[in-house]
């Protein structure tokens, strides 16, 4: 069962009073980054703030990892009603490192990494951001962008350099996720796409 605002504890967990496991995971890479435990109080107070919050032996605190304080996507209860999936994201990261196995997360992930900090531009423009003036100048200046982007790429392609090749092409899928930040549309529109391309 996934959760929203009127989801009550009692509907996800069987008794009610207990703190259960909840096994955090990073919405962007789907990573397991590690698992805490979790009351009602802390339920209650993730829901109100948007922030994860956990039970701890001395109440309720705010969980964070590697400093970031934590952005609650989304929490869902297994059938048993008694373990718990919380996804969760992050503002202002570089990476969130996973408490299991090898401490870096699959490097594909970098494109979901970088729509949230788009998203993250847009929503709070910070001063001196690219993303955020580049979205305020609207999509015929991001369009005009991408053509000397791909043009750059013509170059690095004809020139045969492999680290020229990369920072070019980076550049470029950069401002194409710019385009995506700014009608809103996420990389599953694009990677549905590639999916149907491979079969």
């Amino acid at each position: 069962m996934s959760v929203n605002s009127n989801t009550h504890w009692d509907e996800l967990i069987k008794n009610h009073s207990d703190a259960v496991p909840a096994v955090i995971q990073d919405s962007a890479s789907n990573a397991v980054l590690g698992v805490i435990r979790m009351n009602h109080e802390a339920y209650n107070k993730s829901l109100e703030t948007g922030g994860l919050n956990h039970t701890t032996d001395a109440g309720t605190a705010i969980f964070s990892m590697d400093g970031l304080q934590l952005t609650l996507k989304n929490i869902a209860g297994n059938d048993a009603k008694d373990a718990l999936l919380i996804t969760v994201g992050a503002g202002h990261r570089d990476v969130l490192h996973t408490q299991f196995g090898d401490k870096t997360m699959d490097k594909s992930s970098i494109l979901n990494e970088v729509y949230e900090v788009i998203l993250e531009r847009k929503t709070h423009a910070p001063e001196n951001s690219y993303v955020a003036k580049k979205l305020s100048e609207g999509i015929d200046r991001i369009l005009k962008k991408i053509g000397e982007e791909a043009g750059e790429v013509i170059i690095a392609a004809k020139n045969g350099d492999p680290e020229e090749i990369g920072w070019e092409m980076a550049d470029l899928i950069f401002h194409l996720w710019l385009v995506l930040g700014f009608y809103d549309l996420t990389p599953d529109i694009v990677y549905d796409k590639l999916i149907e391309r491979r079969k």
